[in-house]
C-alpha cells in the first residue's frame, strides 16, 4: 500500500512517499514555524498531489504547534481519501535513521529539544527498540542519566554537547524518508499528540464571583 508520511514535530517540515518499502519522492526543508504555510503545499508537490491509501504521521514528542499542524492535516486528508491514519514517534524516527546510517551502532539516545531549557530523551538500542520511556530532562539531569559512550542524535544535542564537549553527537532533524526504516510495530501508533510536558498556554481561570453574576 502506498504510504504518505507527515513530519512536522521539529523546526522541519517533510513529506515522503512510500510505496513497497521504497521512498518514491519526498519533500524536506527547515521552515521553523512555517509548517502550517508549507505542509499542504509541499503534499501537492508529490507524483498524485501525495494521494495514499495510508497517511502516516509523526505525533511527537517536539514543538506543540508542528505537532498539531501535522495531525490536523492526516486527519483531514484521511477523512477526504478514505485512509488509514496511523502515528509514530519522532524519537523512533531519528533512531531508526541513525541505525540506518551506522550499522555498527548497537545503543544511542535520542535527544530532541524540548522547550523551557528541557530536552526530549529516550534510548534506543539495534535492532530498533527503546530502552527505557521518553522523559523531558534539565540537560544537566539528561547528562547525568546517559552512559559516557552512548552516541547522541536529534536537535536536543547541543544543551549536552554545551555541558560535555566530548560527547559523541549528531545534531539532526527527522526526515519523513526515514520512516521507511521503522518497524511495523513503531509506526502504528494512535494518531494523537505526544507532548511529553504540559502546553505552554493555560487556560483561564474564571475570577471569584463572575460566573455567579451572569443571568
Amino acid at each position: 500500500m502506498r504510504t504518505l508520511v507527515i513530519e512536522t514535530a521539529t523546526a522541519a517540515c517533510s513529506v515522503a512517499l512510500i510505496d513497497h518499502d521504497r521512498v518514491i519522492a519526498r519533500r524536506h526543508e527547515v521552515v521553523g514555524r512555517g509548517h502550517a504555510e508549507r505542509l499542504i503545499a509541499m503534499i501537492a508537490e508529490l507524483p498524485d498531489g501525495g494521494r495514499a491509501g495510508r497517511i502516516l504521521v509523526d505525533c511527537g514528542p517536539g514543538s506543540f504547534t508542528g505537532i498539531r499542524v501535522g495531525i490536523a492535516a492526516a486527519r483531514g486528508l484521511a477523512l477526504g481519501w478514505g485512509a488509514a491514519l496511523s502515528g509514530y514517534s519522532s524519537l523512533a524516527l531519528l533512531a531508526a535513521a541513525a541505525f540506518g546510517r551506522n550499522p555498527a551502532c548497537s545503543d544511542l539516545a535520542v535527544v530532541l529539544e524540548g522547550g523551557h531549557g528541557e530536552v526530549f530523551m529516550q534510548g534506543f538500542a539495534a535492532p530498533l527498540r527503546a530502552t527505557a520511556p521518553f522523559a523531558s530532562l534539565r540537560p544537566e539531569a539528561a547528562l547525568d542519566a546517559l552512559l559516557p559512550e552512548l552516541a547522541l542524535v536529534g536537535n536536543g544535542v547541543r544543551f549536552i554537547t554545551a555541558l560535555d564537549p566530548l560527547r559523541t553527537a549528531d545534531d539532526v532533524l527527522p526526515d519523513a524518508a526515514d520512516a521507511v526504516l521503522l518497524p511495523p510495530e513503531f509506526a502504528a501508533l494512535p494518531p494523537v499528540p505526544i507532548y511529553g510536558r504540559a502546553p505552554d498556554a493555560k487556560p483561564a481561570v474564571p475570577k471569584a464571583g463572575i460566573a455567579g453574576s451572569i443571568a
